[in-house]
């Protein structure tokens, strides 16, 4: 098997007598959609934390594309290829829609963050934040500023910038989170849309069990910090495991 696009090994983190996250050894091949599932409480947040550099590990490792990332800084990890999106919109609010996303590639290029930088001097980069915001549907609202978007917007827009940073690894924290019905479907299909290229690995935090069912290949899930389940989605929902510590339900007794 080729070498996992990201992998976790025996990665834990403690905090005092707490195990947050226990040993959880994990390998994620591209073109695939992991679903991270669990109770409220399992680490799945954690997790993602100790990935993406926010946390650090009390042991284990992080691997992008066999390369040991653990001692590198959040910055460090996403111009290595990884990419973030948190259960809170984190963006320039009093920017414009499109000067969130020309810093993020500007960030891409190493081009530094300022605003003053000549922009027309990179006409290639003009056009890739034209195709950024036609992607996610936001030209309309290309001189808008972030904060007066309504949250479906700010939540297209994140998703926007993390597209510009062409990461290999696209991590969405509860992406549907605080959205109206209405809204969900377009990220939905934008998450659909970075699947279909097949050199992106996804990893999804999702409390909807219809949005796991639909867009993953693979579930994992956690409970108390430690890995309790991995495999296709039906196996693992239908597993007697997953449905009394995720869904709550009681296990089935066996007929007399």
């Amino acid at each position: 098997m080729s070498t996992p696009s990201l992998e976790t090994r025996d990665l834990t983190i403690r905090f005092g007598g707490h195990v947050a996250v226990n040993a959880v050894s994990c390998a994620f091949q591209p073109g695939t959609l992991t679903a991270i599932v669990g109770p409220n409480g399992a680490g799945k947040t954690t997790y993602f934390n100790l990935i993406s550099g926010q946390l650090k590990a009390s042991a284990g490792q992080v691997l992008l594309d066999g390369r040991d990332i653990s001692g590198l800084s959040p910055s460090a990890r996403t111009h290595a290829g990884i990419g973030r999106a948190f259960q809170l919109t984190s963006l320039f609010p009093h920017l414009s829609v499109m000067e969130n996303i020309r810093l993020a590639l500007q960030s891409r290029q190493r081009l530094g963050l300022d605003l003053l930088h000549v922009w027309s001097h990179h006409k290639d980069l003009v056009s890739r934040a034209d195709q950024v915001l036609e992607a996610v549907a936001l030209e309309a609202r290309r001189d808008a500023t972030a904060a007066s978007l309504p949250h479906g917007d700010q939540r297209k827009l994140e998703v926007g910038m993390l597209m510009a940073l062409e990461p290999a690894v696209y991590m969405f924290d509860e992406p549907t989170a605080g959205m109206s019905v209405d809204e969900v479907p377009v990220i939905l299909d934008l998450i659909r849309m970075l699947k279909q290229q097949r050199d992106k690995t996804i990893l999804l935090v999702e409390h909807k069990m219809d949005v796991v069912r639909e867009l993953a290949d693979r579930i994992i899930v956690l409970h108390n910090g430690a890995l309790m389940a991995d495999g296709e989605p039906e196996a693992v929902i239908a597993s007697p495991l997953v449905q009394q510590a995720y869904l709550g339900l009681a296990p089935v007794e066996e007929a007399a």
